[in-house]
């Protein structure tokens, strides 16, 4: 397997004039978040949650500012942030449609939803779309087996599913 290499040392990122890591931000977490820990650093965690929480996503400026906060390079924030899944660094779609792929869902044929939304969107999972209505994901278990295939469409459970079914939920979006 070959390395895919980029120059990340030139990479240039957007910004905006306001920071991600606020003033308010920096003095909650100096009240509530790091008095719990024995060094800033392990709070990072936690500030990348706010951070999601407040943004959806985590911005590339605000790992910078991150790490800036805490006395961590960018490049740890980063590396941090990578590792889990839960944590985004592209904004979600308008709407977020997460397919079930747990061993419930495969044996009820969640692989050929899952492909058929593939196409449809023209994305595969953990994508948005180009016009950003749409962000794909799958996950591995929603706890509704009894009902399998199954997904969520932004938080709402869709059972039983069929991907002309889903396909026909979507279509009802705005």
């Amino acid at each position: 397997m070959a390395w895919i290499v980029k120059d990340s040392a030139r990479m240039q990122i957007e910004r905006r004039a306001e920071p991600y890591v606020t003033a308010t931000m920096k003095a909650h977490f100096e009240k509530e978040i790091l008095p719990r820990y024995a060094t800033k650093q392990a709070a990072l965690l936690p500030l990348m949650h706010e951070i999601q929480h407040e943004f959806g996503w985590i911005p590339p400026q605000a790992i910078e500012e991150a790490g800036e906060f805490l006395g961590l390079s960018a490049a740890e924030v980063y590396d941090c942030v990578t590792f889990y899944e839960e944590f985004r660094l592209k904004p979600l779609g308008k709407y977020v449609v997460q397919i079930c792929r747990s061993i419930s869902c495969e044996l009820c044929g969640y692989k050929n939803v899952s492909e058929a939304m593939q196409r449809k969107l023209g994305v595969l999972p953990g994508e948005t779309t180009d016009d950003g209505k749409f962000t794909l994901q799958e996950l591995e278990c929603l706890g509704a087996c009894d009902f399998a295939p199954c997904a969520l469409v932004n938080g709402h459970l869709h059972k039983n599913l069929t991907f002309e079914k889903l396909e026909a939920e979507l279509d009802r979006l705005p």
